[in-house]
């Protein structure tokens, strides 16, 4: 233990009388340990507070641009809901003025219910052989018939979200709808016992018997059901057994 101390001395001015104190050095080296403690403490707190204060500046311009984007959402959703009403006028107008009739080179559709056999033998080719977005996407999954492995009947493609689903092929809407497994979802006919099935839509643009064309958009994507992401389930389906859908369709 170090019972040495340290003697301080003061001389007034004008005053012949001194003080004297004395400092034991344990308390002195005390002393300067909290004041460098002290010190290192206020430089820490400083030094960490820049760096807040700096994402803190950037909270009003992240707002703003949050604010944009979602601006940005609905327009893209107005524009997609608009694109899908403008081509069913078209194709109103089109059956009106009997433009099939005179000569348009667009094949019609075959009676629901025919003779079943592969897409590729219909005649009027009308068989879901078009990628159902604009963009080639990512496939996340295929189609699985594995055993020990729960079935999965089409391929998961991984889009934007509010990005555009397009039809296949011709054919008439049999189903759209929500349920907990697709969520929103379409299924179209496309004749000779061949079905598309579009899931996990955030929203659609056709009815049950609404008459499509091949390309046209019907809805567009999300992530309802049983989809942790933005993506499409597509599904072919012959004489009600899935198919895979990639012997059908090519990926951009």
């Amino acid at each position: 233990m170090d019972d040495r101390q340290l003697t301080v001395i003061i001389v007034p001015h004008g005053d012949l009388e001194t003080r004297s104190y004395e400092v034991p050095y344990r308390r002195l080296k005390l002393a300067i340990g909290i004041g460098i403690a002290l010190i290192l403490l206020i430089g820490f707190v400083v030094a960490s507070w820049f760096p807040v204060a700096a994402q803190a500046g950037r909270v009003p311009a992240l707002v703003e641009e949050l604010r944009e984007l979602e601006v940005e959402r609905g327009k893209v959703v107005e524009l997609a809901k608009t694109l899908a009403e403008v081509e069913a006028q078209y194709e109103r107008v089109r059956v009106l003025l009997g433009a099939d009739a005179s000569g348009d080179s667009t094949p019609a559709l075959p009676p629901l219910g025919g003779a079943a056999g592969p897409p590729s033998g219909t005649a009027n080719g009308t068989k879901p052989d078009t990628w159902p977005l604009d963009s080639r996407g990512f496939i996340t999954r295929g189609q699985e018939h594995t055993a020990g492995r729960r079935e999965h009947p089409g391929i998961d493609i991984a889009v934007p979200v509010n990005s555009a689903i397009r039809a296949a092929g011709d054919g008439i809407v049999k189903i759209a709808m929500a349920d907990s497994a697709y969520g929103e979802h379409i299924i179209i006919d496309h004749g000779e016992g061949v079905e598309s099935l579009y899931g996990h839509a955030s929203r659609l643009f056709v009815q049950p018997g609404e008459r499509v064309r091949r390309r046209q958009v019907i809805a567009i994507t999300g992530s309802t059901g049983h989809a942790s992401a933005p993506q499409l389930h597509f599904e072919i389906r012959q004489n009600g057994r899935a198919v895979d859908p990639m012997q059908f369709v090519r990926q951009p």
